[in-house]
Formats: structure tokens, C-alpha cells, sequence
């Protein structure tokens, strides 16, 4: 049985493998979720240090996922370079990465070391300076670009040219090294897309080591092809493919392949990156400078503080001093307790597994064989009226009857009449688990036609009065009529998909159906040249509450007049419409008197107009102010009409109320 080995990530390692051959690809298992599974493996004895090589974009979910089995070996380290290797090892280096560029860059950013030059001239000093200058070529060949090297010796500056020299070292063996490692350093990254991880474990006695690993991966696809037999049909053969991508960045030799359908919770960290923690900056305390004021002397005064106001405050009860208090060991803290997980078989994805090992190349496509078995087929009609208003779609009925389910995709539905397939349509298939069923629709069945239509209505179902508030439970009804013309010379199984609304009850049919989260699928049997009717019907309870005092009094008859209502409910609101139009008829009384005193006003406004313009002696002028006078009695007496129709208005509205206020008919 493999057991995992602890990983500990260091950025140096122990050295010293007794041997060990190179890791190799041996299993590959590709997910739906976007990710793959790598496992490699090797033959080692003893301790053994292994290398693996990963793309530079696939550390971070190397550094994630990465696992070692070893049957026999114990704990091991696995170290990486860092991100930027080049930058670290220059960071401690006298020159940087652009001297290596050329040997005139190298020795301008070495100015001040040590050099010996070899060739006619032998000469030993330090660097001063590297400067370029241009030299014609013999018989009029042109110009040459020459270095010429200006070194400080113990006999002063002396220049060589560099293209003349034979060999440039540098005295100083530590700088030599240095520049030695800077250079194996950038032969060794030169591929920066890429990192090699050191795998080291330890044991004894041959044994085999496996490390896996999770990077993103392409998405593998799911295709179907189903073939029917023409005419009647209860089976169909169903060949189902993965069309994968190897984007690894290693070739696949002879690997086990798996693909897994499901929907793992997977994501990315940057783990390769370094972080730090940003600490705030403290100033630093500068003492100022102390500039005390001259003392210009003192008057000695009485004592008038109490001694028991100046004295300390005595301490605390219980309050032990600083000093033992500041050495009185803290308790220490425990540590908490982890719970123990527990762990179960995983049932939230489908496995496929090749039997043979598998053979592709880095950056090429595949297509492997998931699934390759007869299946329960057959062949309706579905009718989705926001698909196709007029005619329903050509569909097959597919079951899974195996013991695995069956990833997402597209299918291909071709048929098969004798030795000759034909080419019926495409569908999509949701994922469909063991033993579960769907509806693929491939093409419109132009020969079946369906007429929809629809009445809405409403009844009054239930009512009573409480307390004076009419409650009213009213029943929307939809009522939907699908007429099927059939096909002239083939039966069909029709499925009609009628929408499901929140709220509404589907009563009738009463039984025979499934649903989806949208809709109730209701199946018609259609003979050959038949019409059939399906007649559907929904309702939904709508409740109402409404105050008798503040309906009128002709929606109160309405109501009265329904043959729905029981006797009793029709009689106590024929008796609140009686009272309503009491109460209305006082309130036009009102508005009676209301209007003849408007006209008294307006006709008295003209009196007064025309009495203005008037002799003041005249017999008419005394006939208009006789009449004006007349005006003023008579918005007298509709003043005291008028209190007295609104005083009946009143009572009239009182007498309602109280008459509805303890009404209580069920």
C-alpha cells in the first residue's frame, strides 16, 4: 500500500542520491472541471534525488498539488530554483546580468579588479577603463572596430588591445568564480519557461516512486453518435467519445488515460510568488534640546494643600508591584485540539478509463472511446411552444439504464434502414446520471401541426363578512386547448410542454404527467390522420378584503346579485346596499342645496353690481335693493337647510356603520 511522504519545500538540498532512474510519465486523468491529474514514476534504491520538469506557468498549481507516494521510503524535501533565479543570484554578484552581454560590458563593469593579459605582451594591473576606436583595414578595406584595455600596474597606466591578446584573466579566483557561476547560472535558465524541481526520498532496498501532480488542463468534451433502426423503434446503439487536447508540454508514451466528468471546486494560488508583510515605520525618537529659563527667584509661601491630596494613591487591593509583576511568568497557551476528518468514496463524478495505454504527442488532439453499448430509445414528438408555435419537434426518448452516467455533450442521431444511414439531426444532451432519462430534439416535424388557444376566466368561490370587511376568494381559471393534427399516414406520441406558473394549480389533466422546473409535459396519443384535443386547466386562488363602508352601492348589488354567494351573504348585503343609498341619497340632497345657494350668491352679486349704477331715489333703485333683500332671507333659509341635510348625512353614515360594524355572515 503507497503511502504519501512528507514534502518539505527548501530552497538548498541535501545531495547524494544512490540511484535512482528518471521519472516517467506513466498516468494522465483529465477532468471536466478544467484540470489534470500527471503521475510519474521511477525505479530508485536506496536515497534518491529526482528530477521533474514543469512549464513555468504550471508551478503554482505544481507547488499546490504535488504528492509523492514511495512504498518503502520516508520523509523528503523537493526544492525548485525561485521565480527569478537570475535576479537573486545578481543581487550578490558585483555586476549585473547586461554584463554578460559581450566582453567589453564584462570588463567595464569589473573596473578596479585584478587582470593578467597573455600573448606578446604580458601585463598585470588593475582595470581603469575599456574604450572603443576605429582602425583602417590594410589596402583601403575600410574601418574595424578595436577595444583598447587601460590597466593601472606598478609601472603606471599601460594599454593592450583586447583583439590582440591571447588570453584576460582575472587574478582574483573568488571574482573568477563568480563570474563563472553568474554564466552557468544563465546557460542553465536561458528556457524561462520552464523549472526543474528536485524530488529527493529516502529509503532503503529498490522500491518505485511515484509524484503526482494537478495543472490546468483543456476541457475535455463529450460527443455522441445514436443510430436507430427506421420505423418502430425501443433500442438504438450509442457511441459516446472524448475529444481531449494533450497542452501539457510532454509527450504522452504508453500512458494509463481517465477522463472524469464532474464539477470539482478548483482554483489557483500564486504560490511561487514571495511575499512580505508590511510592517509600519516607527520614527526614530530624537531628544530634543533642552533650553531652561534663567531662574529670577522664588517667594516662600504658606502650605495650604492637605498632605492627604498630595500624597500617591495607595495601591490597588490585590495589586501586586511592577517590578514582580513584570516577572511573574504568563501561563502558557494550549494548543488546540484538530477533529479528526473522516473520509468517504467520492459520488460527484463519473470515470472513464482507456483499457490500453494511450500515445499522443505533445500539442495534438484525441478522441477515446467513453461509451459503446445498446441503449433504450424511442422515437415522439415534443411540442415547446416558445421553440415552435406550429408544429412539435421530432425528438427521441433516451434512458440510462447502465450504472454510470453520462457526462454532457452534443449527439449526432443518424438511422438506419437496412445496409443505408441517413443523417437525422443534432441535440444537446445535459448530463444524465444512472437511471434517469432524457428528451433529445433533433429536428421539426413539419407533418404534425398544433393550434393553441387560451380563456382566461374567473368565479367567485367563497365569501363572508367579518367585522364589516367583505372577504372574497376568487379563482382565476386559464383554460388551454392544444388541437393535434396527426401525421397522415404515422401515429405519433406527442408530448406537449404547457407552462408551469408560480402560483397556479394544474387540474386537469388530473394525472399522467411529468414536469420540469418550467413546465408540465402532458403525452397525447395521436392516431394516424387524427385530430386529437387536449384540453389543460390551471387555477390560482386570489383573496380580497374589502371594507363594506367604503364600496358603493352598486358594486354592493353586484356582489348581492351573484348566484354564487349563499342566500344569507346575498340578504345582509342587499341590506348595506339599502343603507349605501340612504346615505347617497342625503349626500345629493346636499349637493341640491349646495347648488341653488350658488345661484342665490351669483344672482345677488348682479343685484349689488346694478344697484351701484343706479340714482340713489329711483323706483327702480328701490326695486333692486326689495329683491336683494329677498336674496338675503333666502341664503338664510338654505343655510339652515343646508346644516340639516348634512346633520341626515351624518346619522345616515352612522347608521351604516353601526349596522356593518358587527356584521358577521359566513
Amino acid at each position: 500500500m503507497l503511502r504519501p511522504t512528507l514534502l518539505v519545500l527548501t530552497a538548498a538540498l541535501v545531495s547524494g542520491p544512490a540511484w535512482a532512474e528518471g521519472l516517467a510519465l506513466k498516468r494522465v486523468l483529465l477532468s471536466t472541471g478544467g484540470v489534470g491529474y500527471f503521475e510519474h514514476e521511477a525505479a530508485v534504491t536506496g536515497d534518491a534525488e529526482l528530477t521533474l520538469e514543469v512549464r513555468r506557468d504550471q508551478v503554482d498549481d505544481v507547488l499546490k498539488s504535488i504528492v509523492v507516494y514511495d512504498d518503502k521510503g520516508g520523509v523528503g524535501t523537493i526544492g525548485l530554483p525561485g521565480e527569478e533565479p537570475l535576479r537573486e543570484l545578481f543581487r550578490e554578484l558585483p555586476f549585473g546580468p547586461e554584463a554578460l552581454e559581450s566582453p567589453t560590458a564584462l570588463l567595464t563593469a569589473l573596473k578596479g579588479a585584478e587582470v593578467r593579459t597573455a600573448g606578446s605582451r604580458e601585463i598585470a594591473g588593475r582595470l581603469l577603463s575599456v574604450t572603443e576606436e576605429a582602425a583602417a583595414l590594410p589596402n583601403g578595406g575600410g574601418t574595424t572596430v578595436r577595444h583598447r584595455v587601460t590597466l593601472m600596474t606598478a609601472d603606471g597606466l599601460q594599454q593592450v588591445l583586447l583583439e590582440d591578446a591571447e588570453a584576460l584573466r582575472l587574478a582574483d579566483p573568488a571574482l573568477q568564480a563568480q563570474v563563472d557561476s553568474a554564466l552557468a547560472a544563465t546557460a542553465k535558465h536561458t528556457a524561462r519557461d520552464r523549472r526543474s524541481l528536485t524530488i529527493r526520498s529516502t529509503g532503503e532496498g529498490p522500491r518505485t516512486v511515484r509524484v503526482g501532480y494537478v495543472v490546468a488542463a483543456p476541457l475535455w468534451k463529450a460527443t455522441y453518435r445514436l443510430t436507430l433502426p427506421a420505423g418502430e423503434a425501443k433500442s438504438g446503439d450509442l457511441q459516446g467519445w472524448a475529444v481531449l487536447e494533450n497542452m501539457s508540454g510532454t509527450d504522452w508514451t504508453g500512458v494509463d488515460l481517465t477522463v472524469v466528468s464532474g464539477n470539482p471546486v478548483t482554483f489557483r494560488q500564486a504560490l511561487y510568488t514571495a511575499y512580505y508583510v508590511n510592517r509600519p515605520e516607527v520614527p526614530v525618537e530624537v531628544l530634543g534640546r533642552v533650553l531652561p529659563r534663567p531662574d529670577e527667584g522664588a517667594v516662600a509661601m504658606p502650605m495650604t494643600v492637605r498632605s492627604a491630596e498630595m500624597a500617591p494613591p495607595p495601591p490597588a487591593p490585590g495589586a501586586a508591584p511592577m517590578a514582580k509583576a513584570a516577572s511573574a511568568p504568563a501561563p502558557t497557551p494550549r494548543s488546540a485540539q484538530p477533529a479528526a476528518a473522516e473520509g468517504t468514496e467520492a459520488t460527484t463524478q463519473v470515470l472513464f478509463r482507456y483499457p490500453q495505454p494511450v500515445s499522443a504527442p505533445n500539442g495534438s488532439s484525441l478522441l477515446l472511446p467513453i461509451v459503446a453499448r445498446a441503449v433504450p430509445a424511442a422515437r415522439l414528438d415534443l411540442y415547446q411552444p416558445m421553440t415552435q408555435p406550429r408544429h412539435p419537434l421530432a425528438a427521441v426518448r433516451l434512458d440510462n439504464d447502465s450504472g454510470t452516467g453520462l457526462p454532457p455533450g452534443v449527439l449526432t442521431l443518424y438511422e438506419r434502414d437496412g445496409g443505408t444511414v441517413s443523417y437525422v439531426g443534432d441535440a444537446q444532451l445535459a448530463a444524465l446520471p444512472a437511471g434517469e432519462q432524457r428528451l433529445l430534439s433533433v429536428a421539426v416535424d413539419q407533418k404534425v401541426r398544433i393550434d393553441r388557444a387560451e380563456q382566461p376566466s374567473q368565479t367567485l368561490s367563497r365569501a363572508s363578512i367579518v367585522d364589516g370587511v367583505l372577504h372574497l376568494t376568487v379563482t382565476e381559471r386559464q383554460t388551454t386547448t392544444y388541437t393535434v393534427a396527426g401525421a397522415a399516414r404515422e401515429p405519433r406520441t406527442v408530448i406537449v410542454e404547457h407552462p408551469r406558473r408560480a402560483g397556479w394549480t394544474l387540474v386537469e389533466p388530473a394525472g399522467g404527467r411529468e414536469a420540469t422546473p418550467t413546465a408540465h409535459r402532458l403525452p397525447v396519443e395521436v392516431p394516424a390522420g387524427a385530430t386529437v384535443t387536449l384540453t389543460v386547466i390551471a387555477e390560482q386562488p386570489r383573496q380580497e378584503k374589502v371594507a363594506l363602508t367604503g364600496l358603493s352601492s352598486d358594486r354592493i348589488l353586484a356582489y348581492a346579485a351573484s348566484s354564487e354567494l349563499p342566500a344569507a351573504l346575498r340578504e345582509a348585503l342587499s341590506r348595506v346596499a339599502a343603507l349605501h343609498m340612504a346615505v347617497a341619497e342625503r349626500e345629493r340632497r346636499i349637493g341640491a342645496v349646495e347648488r341653488e345657494r350658488d345661484e342665490v350668491i351669483k344672482d345677488q352679486a348682479r343685484l349689488r353690481e346694478n344697484l351701484g349704477a343706479l340714482p340713489p331715489n329711483g323706483d327702480l333703485t328701490r326695486r333692486t335693493a326689495a329683491k336683494m333683500g329677498d336674496a338675503e332671507t333666502q341664503l338664510e333659509r338654505l343655510a339652515k337647510d343646508l346644516a340639516a341635510a348634512r346633520k341626515d348625512v351624518d346619522e345616515a353614515r352612522r347608521t351604516l356603520a353601526d349596522a356593518v360594524r358587527g356584521m358577521r355572515v359566513q
